[in-house]
């Protein structure tokens, strides 16, 4: 059996609102508590009304800088909001940087508002897909060290330098389940793949499609690293267990969280990622769940 490793969510806003400095307190209280972790991650989001929201790129540099005994990720970078060649060259000095500690998550972009809020064209979903497509060739193309040059439909770039190079390989984590073009685009290009808040039924059909797309293409499905996100609410009181009518949590005791953990294992995820709800939660998954894992 694979390593398996967790991951934790950073929350970047936050209902009701909190005050920026208690925002980034807050959140460094849960890097703190995340015991046995290996990685960070932080979602790619500007505005959410009157919440503050944390930049995710900037974020990641920090946390790079301050828990150099941590991976950081992405989960996921709207492909829209970053011209891909800079993103490119983004992403390999903070690859440089942190010797070799960045996961860079990409996808289509979805949130309507926060284009438009931003004073960036919502293009349709075809669009937004050949966008995410060209951008990883580009990303790819420049951490080769160039000089590189693409001509696309969307994206160009013209003996374009990205130096110095990854001298170790970034990892590229592609975040979807769309069956036609997302899961394609992963079988092509990605290192990891995430699908997040289903049950476990829902991934194993969404991974049977992703499979098929291998297949097609002649690779491995077992060269794409397999990572599930969720938000954990574990508590032995029933009562003060958590779950979503809309999104499924793993939630429950401890043994009903390992047993469902182990079920994920089973179908090949091998890096789980959660959100938790306030850290006396993360704390009793430190406690109670993580030591069945090592």
């Amino acid at each position: 059996m694979s390593r398996i490793e967790f991951g934790l969510m950073l929350q970047m806003m936050q209902r009701p609102p909190l005050g920026p400095d208690e925002l980034w307190d807050y959140n460094q209280r849960l890097i703190q508590a995340a015991e046995g972790f290996s990685t960070i991650w932080v979602e790619d989001h500007f505005d959410w009304g009157e919440a503050a929201v944390m930049e995710c790129f900037s974020t990641m540099c920090y946390v790079a800088a301050s828990y150099p005994h941590l991976k950081v990720g992405s989960l996921v970078l709207g492909q829209g909001y970053r011209n891909p060649a800079l993103l490119a060259k983004m992403a390999a000095n903070l690859q440089l940087m942190s010797g070799g500690r960045l996961i860079l998550g990409l996808g289509a972009g979805w949130q309507e508002h926060e284009y438009r809020s931003y004073g960036y064209h919502f293009p349709s979903v075809k669009e937004r897909m050949e966008q995410l497509e060209e951008a990883i060739q580009i990303i790819r193309l420049l951490w080769q060290g160039g000089p590189a040059t693409f001509v696309g439909r969307h994206y160009r770039i013209e003996e374009a330098h990205c130096l110095p190079a990854p001298q170790q390989p970034i990892p590229l984590l592609i975040g979807g389940g769309g069956e036609q073009r997302t899961l394609a685009i992963t079988a092509r290009y990605a290192d990891l793949w995430n699908f997040n808040s289903c049950t476990l039924d829902e991934y194993s059909r969404k991974l049977g499609i992703l499979r098929e797309h291998c297949q097609r293409l002649g690779r491995n499905p077992a060269e794409i690293t397999l990572t599930y996100l969720s938000t954990a609410s574990v508590a032995d009181d029933p009562a003060l267990v958590v779950r979503d009518p809309k999104k499924h949590f793993i939630a429950g005791s401890p043994a009903e969280v390992i047993r469902e953990l182990e079920q994920f294992i089973e179908v090949g995820v091998s890096h789980f990622i959660f959100r938790f709800l306030d850290i006396p939660s993360l704390e009793r998954f430190v406690r109670s769940v993580l030591p069945h894992f090592r």
